[in-house]
């Protein structure tokens, strides 16, 4: 059983992906990060120096809600922050056997070196096609969730996104002739996970049922029209592409969710009033 200040890493597995994950700090010094530049999925690496409350707030680090401090194995380090930013106030608590022990037992990690445009608060920043559907929703939830939940996402008209991601400094996504896009049969969602070597069974599953709505083959997985048809509905609905994709975040969450948790269960209605009278 972990300590109070505590949280397993099975524990903190659950979260993860989900809209309840709480901020993970990761503070491994740079020396263990050369050696394995690996996160916790969604982690925000700190830099060495950075291990006050005051030089964490100067970051634009979420401290809004709960916090999970990751050190290389759970010691000094993350403790002493953890018990730092309690004695602010937070809600912070440190990862039970650090890094080490979340690898040891295959849980995610997120390969961090494909992101190469970071805004000056240290998020990353995309750019792609107006008007989304599906392919251009997905990828957005995916980073969120499991990469970096800071991310900024710019919807522009199609013969912009480049011209813009040159300007802002934005990493173009689901267009032709760019690395973030559809390769093969596969679709940037799919490119994404592959990237990111994000090797998450659920998000397999949940891929295929992306592929199948995202490029006319219905046929992958029951699943697959339902998705379309949701995210066409959202597309009717909203009129402004980033309340869209606010509305898809939860949209993507439940499927997540069905394709991680529920994949077994059935439902069928039963009569509960009882016996006619």
């Amino acid at each position: 059983m972990p300590a109070p200040d505590a949280i397993a890493c099975d524990q903190l597995a659950k979260l993860v992906g989900t809209p309840r994950a709480p901020t993970i700090l990761d503070i491994r010094p740079a020396a263990s990060r050369a050696s394995d530049p690996r996160l916790i999925a969604s982690a925000r690496p700190l830099p060495e120096k950075s291990l006050s409350v005051a030089d964490i707030r100067t970051l634009s680090v979420d401290l809004s809600g709960p916090v999970v401090v990751a050190c290389d194995a759970g010691h000094g380090r993350s403790q002493g922050l953890a018990a730092l930013l309690r004695h602010q106030g937070l809600r912070a608590e440190y990862l039970e056997g650090g890094h080490a022990a979340w690898v040891q037992a295959g849980l995610p990690t997120c390969n961090p070196a494909p992101i190469t445009r970071l805004d000056a608060s240290g998020r990353s920043v995309w750019v792609t096609r107006s008007r989304p559907k599906i392919d251009r929703i997905a990828c957005p939830w995916l980073i969120r969730r499991f990469v970096d939940p800071r991310a900024v996402f710019l919807y522009v008209l199609p013969s912009e996104v480049s011209s813009v991601a040159d300007l802002v400094g934005a990493m173009p996504y689901d267009i032709g002739d760019v690395f973030w896009s559809h390769r093969g049969e596969e679709c940037t969602f799919d490119t994404m996970i592959r990237e990111f070597g994000l090797r998450i069974p659920a998000l397999d599953r949940l891929a295929m049922i992306v592929r199948g709505a995202d490029t006319d083959r219905l046929d992958l997985a029951p699943e697959c029209a339902g998705l379309l048809a949701a995210s066409l509905g959202l597309s009717r609905m909203h009129s402004d592409d980033l309340a869209q994709l606010e509305a898809g975040m939860g949209l993507y969450d439940a499927f997540y969710r069905w394709c991680r948790d529920a994949t077994g269960e059935r439902h069928n209605w039963e009569n509960h009033a009882g016996p006619a009278r």
